[in-house]
């Protein structure tokens, strides 16, 4: 087993025991040392996992003492991370940096020469119309990145094609109707609201705490649909933690509502793994996922995507699925040989390194 399975391994199983109460809220962990004797490993191993659970949420460290347990599942989210991190001694989590000005970009002559390939092997294809959610060639390699990338098991047919986040948006709001509330983070990256507006949908702006929505706001709002950026949402840098996410889950499951977990730039992470999406962690189908290309590839590739739960297709195709698909079929071949040919993982990961050693 490599270095990286063995960390992963004990996160996996930390996390688990965590979740199902065996460490309660407030617990402390085994030392570094006691954890590396019984799970046979080296301190260093068991201290990258611990920085893993940290950065998520799932534990914060306290100076001189050890590693304490904040993940709050309870139905009452209480805001024991945000007490604990406020507590003396224990620091705030820090907000990352916004769009790093030297990040790798991605490598314009990879571009080049992938279009030139899918030019040259598709021949007159790339001249088809692309059915109206999209290139299946896309939507197929979209759905296996998913999988292997953020572990998420789903189909191509769950997957939406479209010019950029924001015509995702308005597609959401013919989806919902009009007449739904919408609440989105506040603050946030402004054309998120100005685009549900421009929809004629009503809105309502929700309070930022340091690990997302305050739970005042949320619960006490008449909200239906809630648009959230839960990695580093921007202008704020605030990340939602792991008790966090849940509790967003159980306010959907509540109220009937469902959850837009707009994913941009989750993928640079400087984290050893990918972050945990809300749509992962979902049961009951009440998390749309959107992400885009802008960020990873650049912004001359307008597209982005969204995945639908599977009991949302049949009203998403009835409302809009008569709009054509708004990306070239060349784009999308050509996004797609760049996934399948392991270039846009390569690039996704040499800046993850970078923000690593920054």
């Amino acid at each position: 087993m490599d270095k990286e399975k063995r960390y992963l391994r004990i996160y996996e199983q930390v996390r688990e025991d965590i979740i199902k109460g065996r460490f309660p809220v407030g617990s402390k962990l085994p030392s570094k040392r006691v954890m590396a004797d019984a799970m046979g490993m080296s301190v260093i191993t068991v201290e990258h996992a611990y920085e893993l659970l940290a950065e998520e949420g799932y534990i914060i460290p306290r100076e001189k003492s050890g590693y304490y347990v904040s993940f709050d599942d309870s139905d009452i989210y209480t805001g024991v991370e945000r007490s604990m991190a406020q507590a003396p001694g224990i620091p705030e989590r820090k907000k990352p940096e916004q769009n790093k000005s030297n990040e790798p970009v991605f490598s314009y002559s990879i571009y080049a020469k992938t279009v030139r390939k899918v030019l040259s092997e598709f021949d007159d294809y790339i001249m088809q119309k692309s059915p109206k959610n999209g290139m299946i060639e896309l939507r197929g390699a979209i759905a296996g990145y998913l999988q292997r990338s953020r572990r998420l098991t789903i189909s191509p047919d769950q997957i939406i094609i479209g010019a950029g986040a924001e015509y995702l948006y308005g597609l959401i709001v013919q989806t919902f109707g009009r007449d739904a509330l919408y609440g989105v983070e506040s603050p946030s990256y402004q054309k998120i609201a100005k685009v549900y507006k421009a929809g004629g949908a009503h809105l309502q702006m929700l309070k930022l705490g340091n690990d997302g929505i305050e739970s005042d706001e949320l619960w006490n709002s008449r909200v239906k649909i809630l648009h959230i950026t839960p990695y580093r949402s921007f202008p704020s840098g605030v990340t939602a933690s792991a008790s966090k996410k849940r509790e967003y889950l159980r306010w959907s499951r509540k109220n009937e509502g469902y959850i837009i977990e707009d994913d941009f730039e989750s993928e640079f992470t400087p984290s050893r793994k990918p972050e945990e999406t809300i749509f992962s962690l979902d049961e009951k189908g009440r998390v749309i996922y959107v992400n885009t290309f802008t960020r990873t590839i650049g912004s001359f590739a307008r597209c982005a995507y969204m995945v639908l739960p599977t009991g949302l297709i049949g009203a998403f195709t009835d409302r809009t699925g008569f709009y054509e698909c708004p990306v070239p079929t060349l784009d999308q071949l050509v996004i797609a040989s760049l996934i399948n040919g392991g270039d846009f993982e390569r690039h996704i990961n040499k800046v993850r390194r970078y923000n690593r050693s920054v």
